[in-house]
């Protein structure tokens, strides 16, 4: 770790916490963000801030990028002034969920730069990054994965899937569909039950001391749909992005997901409504809209 200096691009809701705990555990950052706001608590941490994702790349040995969208991160990383115009930073961690796809094109073009993709794409929402309980499903050559494992042992706990880029984004699409749609099947079941005359909070109490307990009725309804404040910390938008990369690459497999395009077309229509900013957990207002209910307890 000494003389050791990391990069972070990408310092938001999930990316700020993730370069937080870097800095806890005595590493050297630069780090950069399109929205300055979002780089100020690490700079009065000690952070140096970058000009661009190539000056990152260019002070920075192991640069992390946090980001958005696939096409955000095509560009950060291969476009005008990313990534891969750096002259200094030979790996890549990318902890963003941008699919398998996304992957295996970052990987290509930053081979022929001299740099090697680590996808590692992270699961367990903000919470998770601010208190290192993250789980990070990590694909890349096995060597590599030997010099970046203490980085990224700071956010959680490691999943190591394979050599092969995308390997790691295939795991998180199908956590991600999983836990959308634990969202949706909890939203209609409670919805069903309030209007049967069972209260909310009741029945949630029965599904997570039976067999019907999943992440949903656990985590997110008592947390985020019971209180009536709607604010988990997942956007709308970012569950749909995931929901539809997941269902777009299974068919590209030949993998059918007949339950996985419903839950994408809640997730449309959910985004349609709120907006994209809006928490996910928004799913359970439309139904609540639908069935005549509240859910709360």
């Amino acid at each position: 770790m000494a003389g050791e200096i990391l990069g972070v691009i990408g310092t938001g809701r999930m990316g700020g916490p993730m370069a937080g705990r870097l800095i806890d555990a005595g590493y050297s950052l630069v780090v950069y963000d399109t929205q300055t706001e979002a780089t100020q608590p690490l700079a009065k941490r000690g952070a140096q801030l970058g000009k661009s994702p190539a000056d990152v790349a260019s002070r920075a040995d192991i640069v992390l990028a946090s980001l958005p969208t696939p096409d955000i991160v095509k560009a950060v990383t291969l476009g005008q002034d990313g990534i891969s115009s750096g002259n200094r930073a030979k790996i890549v961690i990318d902890l963003s969920t941008s699919g398998p796809g996304a992957a295996k094109l970052v990987a290509e073009g930053l081979k022929a730069k001299g740099m090697t993709l680590v996808d590692a794409p992270v699961s367990g929402g903000i919470k998770g990054a601010v208190n290192g309980t993250l789980a990070v499903m990590v694909s890349c050559p096995q060597a590599t994965y030997d010099t970046v494992q203490p980085i990224l042992k700071n956010f959680g706990k490691l999943f190591y899937t394979g050599d092969k880029p995308g390997v790691a984004q295939t795991a998180k699409l199908a956590n991600n569909l999983m836990a959308a749609a634990a969202l949706v099947i909890t939203s209609e079941a409670v919805a069903m039950g309030v209007k049967g005359g069972v209260n909310a909070k009741v029945l949630i109490d029965i599904i997570n001391a039976s067999s019907g307990r999943n992440s949903a009725s656990e985590d997110k309804f008592p947390r985020a749909v019971l209180p009536g404040t709607f604010d988990f910390g997942f956007a709308t938008g970012l569950s749909y992005k995931d929901v539809r990369l997941c269902v777009d690459e299974a068919e590209a497999m030949g993998v059918p997901m007949v339950c996985g395009a419903v839950v994408r077309q809640m997730l449309a229509i959910t985004n349609a409504k709120y907006g994209a900013s809006s928490d996910f957990t928004s799913i359970a207002k439309v139904l609540e809209e639908w069935a005549g209910v509240e859910m709360r307890g």
